[in-house]
Parts: C-alpha cells; sequence; structure tokens
C-alpha cells in the first residue's frame, strides 16, 4: 500500500491514541534515511520509527531491534538536544497532504518551549523537520540558498508546507468528479483528487457503486478501516487499510507496516551479511586458486627432474666418447627397454663431466623443490576445498541464525576482523527432524557439524553426501535398531542440504558413530570415515 494521503490519515488515526501524553526517552538514528524515537506511556514502552526512505517512507510503531550506530549523526545529536524528555501533545495530518506533525512540549533544567517536528512523506522528497515558533532548527535533508530551490530547508528560516498538488483537494471539493464521463475510473481519480496514489485510485474503482463523489468522499473520510496484509509464498506482499481479496486482516494499519517492513528489514540484514561472508569467502578462496596455480607451476618445471638425472647417468657412462666443446652426443638409452638411441644436449663451454653435474644439480634442485612444494599444494588444496565448503553453508543458509555461526568460524579462522568488544561466542539450534520416535539433527555449518559429531554416541548413524558438500546428519538411536524409513528420511535431508540438491539423485554415505574421525587440527567440519554404506536418495524435507 502507498503511503498516501488516504494511508497516512488511517495511521495517524491509529497512532493518536497510543503517541499523545507519550514521553520521548531515547533516540537513535540506525541509518541516514531514518529515526527511531523510544517512548514511555502509562502502558509501557514503544518504539516509533520515522522513516524518509524513498521506497519506504512512513511513520509506524515497530518491534525490530534496529542497531544504533557508534556514532550519531548530526541530525540525531541535534533531535537528543531539543527533544529528549519531551512529551508528545499531539499527532495530526496537515489538510490532506503526506505531511504529519508532531507537536511536542519539551522541558528542560532551564528551557521550557513547544516544538514541532515535521515529516514529510513524499518518496524521494521524504523528510524530517524539526520547528519552533515556526522556524526550522534544523532538517535530516537540508538545501542551501546557492542551490536555487524552491523550498529552502536550513536552520533559522520559516518553515513552509511543500507546494500543493494541482489537484482537487477532497476535503474542500470534489466537484471534479462530476466531469468524469467514463472510461478508466481509476486513472481519473489519480491525476484529479489529491492525496491519493494509484492504488489506492484502483481500489475505489474496483469498490464504486452509487453516486461516485458520496462513494469518493465515503471511501476516503467515512469507511472504517480493515487492515490486512497480502502473503504470497510465505512473504508479506504488501498491506491495505480496507480488505482486499485473498488477504489476511491484522489488528491494526501500525502492525500491518511493522509486519511488513520488519520482514523486509530482516530479509535486508540477511542478504547484507550473507554477501558479507561470501565477499570474505570467496577473496580467500581466489588467494588461494591464485597460490595453487603458481605452485602447480613449479611442479610442472620439474616435470622433467627424471630425465635430467637419466641424462647425467648416461653422459657419465659414455664419457669416454664425448670430446670437449661437443655441443651434443648421441648415446643409448639402456633405461627404457628398446634401447633406443637418443640425443643429449650439452653445453660446448663444459667439460663431459662438468656437463653430468649440471644435469645433476638440476635434477637435485628439482626435486627439492617437489619436496618442498608438494605439501604446499596438498595444503592449499585442503584451504580450496575448506572454502568452498564454506561457500556452500553460507548459500544453502536459509535466515540469520543460519549464518550467526558461521561468521563466528571466519572470525575464528581470521577471514574477517573483528574490531569492537570481545564477541560473545554463539551457540545455534541445530534443524531437529522426527521420523518413528527417532530425533534426525542436521548441522547448519561446519561449526555445527563439528558440535553435532561430539554430540553423537556410538550406535548413533552418520551421514554425509559422497563427492559432494554437505551437512552433517545424525540419527539419534539410544540403543535402537534403525529402521529403514528413518534412515531414507534422514538421507534425504542431508542430500537437500547439500551442493547436489539440484541435480537427481544424490548419494549419500552413513555409518556408526564409531567409525568417524576427526584428525587433530584438521579445518571445522572436516572428518574422515570408514566402514561405510550408500544410499541413492532424492534431496528432499519431511513434512
Amino acid at each position: 500500500m502507498p503511503q498516501d494521503a488516504f494511508t497516512l490519515r488511517r495511521v495517524v488515526a491509529q497512532l493518536h491514541p497510543d503517541l499523545v501524553g507519550s514521553k520521548i526517552t531515547k533516540i537513535i538514528q540506525p541509518d541516514k534515511d531514518a529515526l527511531l524515537f523510544y517512548l514511555y506511556t502509562q502502558r509501557g514502552g514503544f518504539k516509533l520509527l520515522l522513516s524518509t526512505n524513498a521506497s519506504d517512507a512512513r511513520i509506524s510503531f515497530t518491534t525490530y531491534d534496529y542497531p544504533a550506530p557508534a556514532v550519531a549523526p548530526n541530525f540525531c545529536m541535534l533531535l537528543r538536544k531539543y527533544l529528549l524528555g519531551a512529551t508528545i501533545t499531539e499527532v495530526e495530518q496537515i489538510g490532506f497532504e503526506r505531511v504529519i506533525a508532531i507537536s511536542l512540549h519539551c522541558v528542560s533544567d532551564f528551557t521550557e518551549a513547544d516544538r514541532v517536528l515535521y515529516l514529510e512523506v513524499m518518496g524521494k522528497y521524504s523528510n524530517l523537520i524539526l520547528t519552533e515558533h515556526g522556524q526550522i532548527l534544523g532538517a535530516l535533508k537540508m538545501t542551501a540558498l546557492e542551490e536555487n530551490y524552491k523550498r529552502v530547508l536550513f536552520a533559522g528560516v520559516p518553515y513552509t508546507l511543500p507546494a500543493p498538488q494541482d489537484k482537487a483537494d477532497p476535503t474542500k471539493d470534489l466537484s471534479v468528479l462530476s466531469s468524469y464521463t467514463g472510461g478508466d475510473l481509476a486513472e481519473f481519480l489519480f491525476l484529479h483528487v489529491a492525496g491519493i496514489a494509484r492504488p489506492t485510485a484502483e481500489d475505489i474503482a474496483r469498490t464504486w457503486e452509487g453516486d461516485l463523489e458520496t462513494h469518493v468522499r465515503n471511501y476516503l473520510f467515512e469507511s472504517e478501516t480493515a487492515p490486512c496484509i497480502l502473503i504470497r509464498d510465505g512473504k508479506i506482499k504488501d498491506f491495505f487499510a480496507r480488505e482486499v481479496p485473498f488477504s489476511t486482516p491484522v489488528s491494526s494499519l501500525s502492525e500491518a507496516q511493522d509486519r511488513l517492513y520488519t520482514q523486509r528489514e530482516t530479509d535486508k540484514a540477511f542478504d547484507t551479511k550473507r554477501r558479507k561472508l561470501l565477499s570474505a569467502v570467496r577473496a580467500h578462496k581466489k588467494k588461494e586458486e591464485k597460490k595453487l596455480a603458481l605452485l602447480l607451476d613449479r611442479l610442472r618445471e620439474c616435470a622433467d627432474a627424471e630425465d635430467n638425472k637419466k641424462y647425467g647417468e648416461l653422459i657419465t657412462a659414455n664419457i669416454y666418447a664425448i670430446g670437449k666443446g661437443a655441443k651434443s652426443c648421441r648415446v643409448t638409452d639402456y633405461y627404457d627397454e628398446t634401447c633406443p638411441t637418443i640425443t643429449i644436449r650439452l653445453d660446448e663451454t663444459l667439460t663431459p663431466a662438468q656437463n653430468a653435474q649440471k644435469y645433476y644439480k638440476k635434477y637435485n634442485k628439482q626435486k627439492r623443490t617437489v619436496c618442498a612444494v608438494t605439501p604446499q599444494k596438498e595444503e592449499t588444496e585442503q584451504e580450496l576445498d575448506y572454502a568452498e565448503s564454506l561457500v556452500s553453508s553460507i548459500e544453502r543458509a536459509e535466515t540469520a541464525i543460519d549464518l550467526t555461526e558461521i561468521e563466528e568460524e571466519l572470525y575464528d579462522t581470521g577471514l574477517l576482523k573483528f574490531q569492537g568488544k570481545k564477541r560473545k561466542e554463539v551457540v545455534t539450534p541445530f534443524r531437529t527432524y522426527e521420523k518413528d520416535g527417532f530425533k534426525i539433527l542436521s548441522g547448519r555449518n561446519n561449526k555445527q557439524n563439528d558440535r553435532l559429531l561430539k554430540s553423537m554416541r556410538a550406535g548413533d548413524i552418520w551421514l554425509h553426501t559422497q563427492k559432494y558438500h554437505s551437512s552433517h546428519v545424525a540419527i539419534l538411536s539410544e540403543g535402537r535398531e534403525v529402521p529403514d524409513g528413518v534412515l531414507l528420511v534422514a538421507a534425504q535431508i542431508c542430500a537437500y542440504y547439500s551442493d547436489g540438491n539440484k541435480g537427481g539423485k544424490v548419494a549419500v554415505d552413513y555409518c556408526d558413530r564409531r567409525f568417524v574421525k576427526k584428525p587433530p587440527k584438521a579445518n571445522a567440519g572436516f572428518v574422515v570415515y570408514t566402514n561405510y554404506s550408500t544410499l541413492l536418495v532424492e534431496p528432499n524435507l519431511p513434512e
């Protein structure tokens, strides 16, 4: 539902009883476009959000826990100076405009004053402006004289309302509706009546019956509010002041707004953290890939090490037949069963013995390089596999809870640098299922997979996909024999939370907990296992 004058009128009407008489106890500015006021009343505490975001500008109570920045922005400091401890005396909509005036009685140790905080809900032009005696004390979005604005907004100048639209004011006169002669009624209302957005105009047209002017006036001013939300695929898509088809009713417009925007904020926070973690892991993965490429290049340079050793030995064996200053020699390769004749290049400035030593030195250098580089290559491959497991865990995350321990893991491994106070260790719950009286647990990430393994006992069944990164899954047997049906469901869960969940059937290995070991100093989530069997299953979650 757009935040047009029609919607704001009903929002203000519902907020008014709770806001009037409340006292402001705390003010924070969670981002550049929003202010959060903590209010105290005899009925308890509330959080009031005033947002000037271009797409989500609004006024509503909220239950979402917005983080407070370490350093408060200038406008937030201004509001704290003038409004902390103030009492809200009135909340009203100015005419039928998208402007809300919050009147406040402010008392401090030395002063007492009445001030007004204006919220202008106008898309990208939305703003918050604090005034006293009609003069601006400060604004969230300031303008300057040299910018040649029609409305100048900076401290000390008189506050003026935004210029009215060139449309009929429904609070005064709706005679313009008499000129409607047919066609798209929603388009006509949107173009000729102030304060209503296109969706509101479409709903007026959809419910029209009887006299048009009477219908519009009743819709805008007299009809009872029936707030509702529209849910699609488990997500809230929109909210409405009046009931619409296939909607779910809620107690108030404020609740409807809060549920919609809390969901958006939660999704936004999840996406932000997910991108942050993926960025850190992918940067580490790219670094390891470059390192591996360099190591492979060095190993490729050593691929002819055995040939160099052979050439040194063949030169030594034929040294009597090689003249000094020769550029090459042809010798019999007795290392080959067919004993072919081969040509060996020589340095004409060296004696035959020195040429043999040159090949031996190159061989020994290559041998040392292979001995040094091979364990580095294996370590880098393990680190790459670990990075891929982290990417897999992050991409399979469904909620912010799923990302919490992954973030902790990145801090522990140094992939994320922590700044600030000491972190509290976070322990999130396993995914839990039940089948035929057996509990099935699934880890959300590498740290949980380690905790899951530690929590298992001998006789419990451990599962993991074959050749794919996946969650570790456990069937808690409690000394009972695990039926095939339970094993099948657990394998399907394991396949579902794996990298192979979109490619048809997946091979899932399972074995007794006794046969799963974690090597010393291994990365989180890494184990080795033996004595296992394999199931081929379709990825699936139980009901």
